[in-house]
């Protein structure tokens, strides 16, 4: 497979189900935008387990995410699809991880998260560059949202 994926192979395949994030990844515009907004009611899910709970699963998800997004690039032939959100989704609760709740706060991190990985300053452009695979893909986020928290 090279290219682009079809919604039916989207959803019918787990590891390019969570790599789309849960679908969002399909959006013809900001598809990476639309990442980051299904990242919103997970924030809002899993900081209610508290802090250490938050922290475990964000770990877990980049982990996770390097394996997902590492698989679905290598069966699409395409080194970062834009399709490819489960980075915004742990790059946004990176951001989050030591926000207060709040509606405010919430649009704050969504706004600073999509600016830092859509201008990817210095250092985010150069991993965004230089590292490949599914840990490249989840880096720069990573980044991004460290910068955002």
């Amino acid at each position: 497979m090279s290219g682009p994926l079809a919604a039916r192979d989207v959803f019918r395949n787990p590891w390019h189900f969570l790599a789309y994030g849960f679908g969002a990844g399909l959006a013809r515009r900001a598809p990476g935008t639309a990442g980051t907004v299904v990242a919103i009611p997970i924030y809002l899910l899993v900081q209610l387990g508290g802090i250490w709970f938050y922290l475990g699963f964000t770990l877990a998800a980049f982990f996770a995410g390097i394996a997902i997004c590492g698989y679905t690039a290598r069966k699409m032939g395409i080194d970062d699809p834009s399709g490819v959100v489960w980075d915004e989704i742990v790059g946004y609760l990176i951001s989050m991880a030591a926000a207060p709740l709040g509606v405010l706060w919430i649009v704050a991190g969504f706004v600073l998260f999509r600016l830092f990985d859509i201008w990817k300053p210095w250092p985010i452009r150069v991993l965004d560059r230089r590292v490949k695979g599914g840990l490249g893909i989840m880096l720069d986020d990573v980044v991004a949202g460290l910068f955002t928290a």
